[in-house]
């Protein structure tokens, strides 16, 4: 059996990335381990899951990371998705604390997204399903 144990998105600055991620959005630090110069295995999860999948907070260093990640962006596609469970309260709790929100909360039919800059280059998603 395959199970999924670790998923990444690529980040401007690992520092950074970790404020946001854990300051921010809630994780919580999983691993911290260094790689040599700047670079570190650097992970979160959730503190609902602290044993569940890691999000690898992984350094754009390597060239064809920073055009991908522009495509992306340019064209609104997210570099992951996260579940909540309430998007509406969600979105109020980020906006106060200043995160930029680029699409707000969308009812797409059987869940409801809503899509922020994670300020390190990335489109994040949130994402809830519809109650139905």
């Amino acid at each position: 059996m395959i199970r999924l144990t670790v998923t990444s998105v690529f980040v401007d600055d690992q520092s950074r990335a970790l404020d946001f991620y854990t300051g921010v959005l809630g994780f919580v630090p999983k691993n911290d381990i260094p790689l040599g110069g700047d670079d570190r295995w650097l992970t979160v999860v959730s503190p609902a899951a602290l044993d569940g999948v890691e999000l690898l907070l992984e350094p754009s260093s390597h060239p064809a990371v920073g055009p991908y990640k522009a495509a992306l962006v340019e064209d609104g596609i997210p570099a992951a998705s996260f579940g909540v469970d309430d998007l509406a309260a969600e979105y109020e709790r980020l906006t106060s604390l200043g995160v930029r929100f680029v699409q707000p909360p969308t009812d797409m039919g059987p869940v409801i997204v809503a899509t922020l800059d994670d300020t390190c280059g990335n489109l994040i998603q949130l994402a809830q399903m519809a109650v139905g």
